[in-house]
């Protein structure tokens, strides 16, 4: 099935149990456009760069694991200090102490980036010849109105090639940006519409490609209600160290299994924790309404009809602690 196909089916299949909202009215858009412009003079232009994050990550000998970062502002860190802060190099620490060997990061990620961009982000990564890959992108498609389409017929491309030359992808899907502050109903209502489609839509094209995604939704929502400063960077559009943190410990687990070395007794799905199998759209949508939500690929199961249907294994792992950032980082490349 091409791109175009897989972002059409992509689309119809995001549209379950949405519900659906009429734009009517010359009065209703000129609201909306006065947010959109309030927000973005309130987030501003980014006047920092994001820290270097790429080196060697992890303290045992052996040969290191190639993991490659791509995407837009949140996977190249914007927001944090340090390098060790970013969620590239949280979760490379991560992987590092689950494999027992040291893991050389490789970020690509471009503030700004859109969906597009990632064609050539994958041409730079593979230069690196990356195990596990890590995709993090979506919020500025949303932001800039790109269509549903396009966005996910070019994320679907960027996992296909990475798969195709061996690598192993996760990606984490769009954010719930009805969760930034600076966002006014009723287009906080819609933001969170738009964010919530864009991410079940990627799940099945990632799912279908032979990815696995996790679901970041509205994951350091909470906890930015009750420690707003502690958990968004002063933008309070980018999270701060403590948000990356919270979407790493998310992340990391899918990293893990996706390269073998999460714990023997947690790969089968546990039916008390609601995890199994299920049609890839409904278990899009299922983990677009719930952070932390792993949807991998699974065998194509029968369904009424006698129709072959995709399937998608959900799960909702445990997260692990990370270490402290100044204990992450080894060494530099």
């Amino acid at each position: 099935m091409n791109a175009i196909a897989a972002s059409r089916r992509a689309l119809a299949a995001a549209a379950i149990g949405s519900t659906g909202v009429a734009l009517t009215g010359g009065a209703l858009a000129g609201i909306l456009l006065t947010e959109a412009k309030l927000a973005r003079r309130w987030v501003g232009v980014p006047t920092t760069v994001p820290p270097d994050d790429n080196g060697y990550y992890g303290f045992c000998p052996g040969e290191a694991i190639s993991f490659a970062v791509l995407g837009d502002s949140s996977a190249a860190g914007l927001g944090v200090d340090r390098p060790e802060q970013t969620p590239g190099a949280r979760i490379a620490c991560g992987l590092a102490a689950a494999a027992e060997l040291p893991v050389r990061l490789t970020n690509v990620a471009l503030v700004g980036a859109r969906s597009a961009d990632l064609d050539r982000q994958v041409t730079v990564a593979l230069e690196a010849d990356p195990d596990v890959a890590l995709i993090m992108v979506g919020a500025n498609d949303i932001t800039h109105r790109v269509a549903l389409t396009a966005a996910v017929s070019y994320l679907d491309l960027a996992v296909r090639r990475l798969r195709a030359a061996g690598c192993e992808v996760i990606v984490a899907t769009c954010p719930d940006l009805g969760t930034i502050e600076p966002i006014a109903q009723p287009l906080r209502y819609l933001a969170r519409r738009w964010s919530r489609q864009l991410a079940a839509a990627q799940t099945i094209v990632v799912v279908e490609a032979g990815g696995r995604t996790v679901s970041l939704g509205d994951l350091i929502g909470p906890e930015f209600s009750a420690a707003p400063h502690e958990m968004f960077s002063p933008d309070r559009f980018h999270p701060s160290a403590a948000g990356y943190a919270q979407a790493a410990m998310a992340v990391l687990p899918s990293v893990c299994a996706a390269m073998g070395y999460w714990p023997s007794g947690e790969t089968a799905p546990d039916p008390s924790r609601e995890e199994g199998l299920m049609p890839v759209a409904f278990a899009a949508v299922e983990a677009a309404e719930r952070p932390g939500t792993e949807v991998a690929p699974a065998e194509a199961h029968e369904r009424a009809g006698g129709l072959r249907a995709a399937a998608g294994m959900l799960r909702h792992r445990r997260r692990t602690q990370l270490e402290a950032p100044n204990a992450a980082r080894a060494s530099a490349a």
